[in-house]
């Protein structure tokens, strides 16, 4: 294997595993644990579940996103070495005064968090629909090789009196 194909799949590598910056100015995240609920019992290791994580929105305080997928369990899921479906829910609500300090991306991913041990991220992505005056929050998740088409859409309206500011 020739050094520049050895450094390039280190740094792919390190990238999946979150070990080298997110693309796009996305913050790696672990959300906040709000609970879990078991879905099947395993003899050896975690059940399998679904975990629900709250994410504040990190450029717009005020703004918190709830979003809930499935867990595997067993000897794989408790080592860390199960892949996660591909499914996910998300909920984004106003849980305080919403205010920004700096104008917002048109569209930004705001989260990455690994689903894996490799290849595998839960994407949330942030997108100013300017003419309602609301923010849409897209979670998605995705592969290296092949991403999935599973996806879950939320909106959070704010009030008009506030202009949601956006970057040009």
């Amino acid at each position: 294997m020739t050094r520049a194909v050895a450094t390039a799949a280190a740094a792919v590598l390190l990238a999946t595993l979150g070990l080298l910056g997110t693309a796009g100015g996305a913050h790696a995240a672990t959300g906040e644990k709000v609970g879990t609920v078991d879905t099947a019992f395993q003899w050896i290791g975690r059940d399998h579940d679904i975990i629900v994580e709250a994410y504040d929105d990190p450029a717009v305080p005020g703004v918190t996103c709830y979003v809930s997928r499935a867990r595997t369990g067993g000897i794989k899921g408790s080592l860390g070495l199960a892949e996660d479906r591909a499914e996910a829910s998300i909920a984004c609500r106003q849980v305080g005064p919403i205010s920004f300090p700096e104008p917002l991306k048109k569209q930004e991913e705001v989260f990455s968090e690994r689903m894996s041990i490799l290849f595998k991220r839960l994407r949330i992505v942030r997108m100013v629909d300017s003419t309602r005056n609301t923010l849409v929050y897209l979670t998605y998740s995705e592969k290296l090789i092949d991403g999935s088409p599973q996806n879950s859409v939320t909106a959070v309206p704010v009030d008009r009196a506030i202009a949601i500011p956006v970057r040009k």
